[in-house]
């Protein structure tokens, strides 16, 4: 079933893409570049390749913008794309995610942004830091599959739905797979308030 263009104002301003308005084509890169570059680093771990593999996804968005159809959320077609190339990415590399903490400088440049930003206590900015490795350290053990949903799901807010068209799979399956991705992150969080997680920061 189509989605009704005019449901979706990101796949009108696509339209216009495929259509060779490269003034549009600028103000989906500009509104949707940090979030694609934030889910690049979550499979390559590195800020510099995260960054490349993002111009990468945009190149293939507007090369392939004549035969987008408005069938889905553009966000959800968006991260088809980038889905797809970061698992490739992945699979044809030797990629072992490392997640540190990250500044607050850092925090919308792909780190996990667990932190509060009102937070002003030095206390509770150790233990958002700590609480960041943790995340980072169950998204480094997670399958690619599992990282994509997990990430889609909890940090872009997308439905299982779309998350289900993005990763061709049934709702179902993205289902089980933020379940077991959900697990892995609790069980990091349960381990670092028993005191037995990432190492404590020491002032």
């Amino acid at each position: 079933m189509e989605l009704g263009v005019d449901e979706d104002s990101d796949a009108q301003v696509m339209l216009r893409v495929a259509a060779g308005d490269r003034k549009a084509f600028a103000l989906l890169f500009d509104r949707y570049h940090a979030s694609v570059a934030r889910f690049a680093f979550r499979f390559v771990g590195d800020r510099a390749r995260a960054e490349e593999l993002t111009q990468d996804i945009f190149v293939k968005l507007y090369r392939n913008a004549k035969a987008y159809k408005p069938t889905a959320q553009f966000k959800t077609f968006l991260f088809r794309v980038a889905t797809n190339h970061c698992l490739n990415e992945v699979r044809r590399g030797e990629y072992r995610v490392a997640h540190t903490p990250t500044s607050p400088a850092d925090e919308n440049d792909g780190g996990v942004d667990v932190m509060d930003a009102q937070a002003e206590r030095p206390d509770e900015a150790v233990a958002g830091r700590e609480l960041e490795r943790a995340v980072g350290e169950a998204l480094q053990g997670m399958s690619e599959r599992e990282r994509a949903a997990f990430t889609m799901c909890r940090f872009e807010g997308m439905a299982y739905r779309d998350i289900a068209t993005a990763l061709e799979a049934s709702e179902a399956a993205v289902k089980s797979l933020i379940h077991r991705a959900t697990l892995a992150v609790a069980r990091k969080v349960e381990a670092l308030q028993a005191g037995i997680g990432p190492e404590r920061s020491r002032a």
